[in-house]
Parts: structure tokens; C-alpha cells; sequence
């Protein structure tokens, strides 16, 4: 079964019908004395609201970062107020309470958690190790390459991703990297192990 000829998508429709309106004439067989005058009257229509889209977008997209831009400076003074409210002797958590700038209790137990880490080879031999870090200050980051006895310290990082940048162990020849991870805070290890993650360096 043959597609419909007609695009779907707005701008290569009415491409596709300027298209049509120049190639139909009253001498082509089976148009009809209104066509062409539809044609014609639908043609323009179309061209005159396509040119009010242009500005229509251009207000929207302007708004929208006059929008975001107050809210940022709203943000930003909102937060310097609730700062110096908080830092009033007079301040009570009731107070706090009434004016809805006390925040949700994080009860997280990281004593409990594991980082989640995604190895994602690129070229050269680097490796990116992405993680989370939830209420950690960081990632232990710990490696094993092919003929390594077992798990190592690798790296300290507090900023995903963590690019492993050594050198192939052999120039040239790809080599699989294994990494896990253990959150860090005041800079002692918490929480369990992640699971292992592969990636295939790559020359």
C-alpha cells in the first residue's frame, strides 16, 4: 500500500500545497471549476496565519525568559529574607510553620544506602563513571582492570561523572574497566558498596 502523498507535519504541508497550487490548472483533468478557487483562497489563508505564528513565538519564548528570570531574582531575595528570619532570636519552628518556609524533615538513613553508578566508555581509553550522591558529599571510587588482583582505590570525587582518563594498559587494545562506589561524609565511608559496573575502554 502506497503513503498518503499529503505530509503530515505543518510546514512541509503547506510546502507541499504551494506546490499543488502552481501545478493545477483548470486544463488538468478532473478539477472542478472551484477547485482551483479553494485551492488559491486556502493557500493564502494558510501563509498569512503561518506569518502570524512567527511573532506569536517570539512573544512566547520572551515571556517565558522574563518569567524565568523574575523568578530567579525572586528566588534569590526570597531566600536572603528567609535566611535573616531564620536567624532571628525570635524565630520558632511554629513561625516557620505558619509562613510554609520550614522544608520537609529528610529522614534518609545513608547508612543504609549505595550509590548508583553508570560506567559509559568514550574514546581514548576515557571512561565517565556517573553517580548519584543523595546527602553524601561524594563517591569512593574504587577499579579493577583485567589482570588486577582485585578492587582499588581509584578516586575521591564529589562531582559526577568521574572521568577516568589512564592510559590503556596495552596501546591500542581495548580493555574492560570494572568501578564500584561507597558514599563519602566528612569524609568517611558510608552506607554499602554499589554494585560493580563494567565499561570497555576503548583506543
Amino acid at each position: 500500500m502506497k503513503q498518503s502523498p499529503i505530509p503530515p507535519q505543518q510546514g512541509l504541508y503547506i510546502l507541499w500545497h504551494d506546490s499543488l497550487k502552481t501545478a493545477v490548472t483548470a486544463t488538468v483533468p478532473g478539477v472542478k471549476a472551484g477547485d482551483i478557487t479553494a485551492l488559491t483562497a486556502d493557500n493564502a489563508e494558510m501563509h498569512t496565519n503561518q506569518a502570524a505564528i512567527i511573532p506569536a513565538d517570539d512573544a512566547s519564548i520572551a515571556a517565558h525568559n522574563a518569567l524565568n528570570t523574575s523568578i530567579a531574582k525572586s528566588r534569590k531575595q526570597v531566600r536572603a529574607m528567609i535566611k535573616n528570619i531564620k536567624n532571628d532570636a525570635a524565630y520558632t519552628e511554629q513561625l516557620g510553620e505558619t509562613l510554609h518556609i520550614e522544608g520537609a524533615e529528610d529522614t534518609t538513613d545513608m547508612t543504609q544506602q549505595q550509590p548508583l553508578l553508570v560506567a559509559t566508555a568514550k574514546s581514548n581509553g576515557v571512561v565517565e563513571v556517573g553517580f548519584n550522591k543523595m546527602l553524601a558529599e561524594g563517591v569512593h571510587i574504587q577499579s579493577m582492570r583485567d589482570g588486577d588482583a582485585g578492587f582499588a582505590f581509584l578516586a575521591s570525587e564529589t562531582h559526577t561523572p568521574y572521568v577516568d582518563n589512564r592510559p590503556l594498559q596495552q596501546a591500542g587494545k581495548p580493555e574492560t574497566r570494572h568501578y564500584k562506589g561507597v558514599f563519602f561524609m566528612n569524609k568517611a565511608e558510608v552506607g554499602n558498596p554499589s554494585d560493580a559496573v563494567t565499561a570497555t575502554a576503548q583506543p
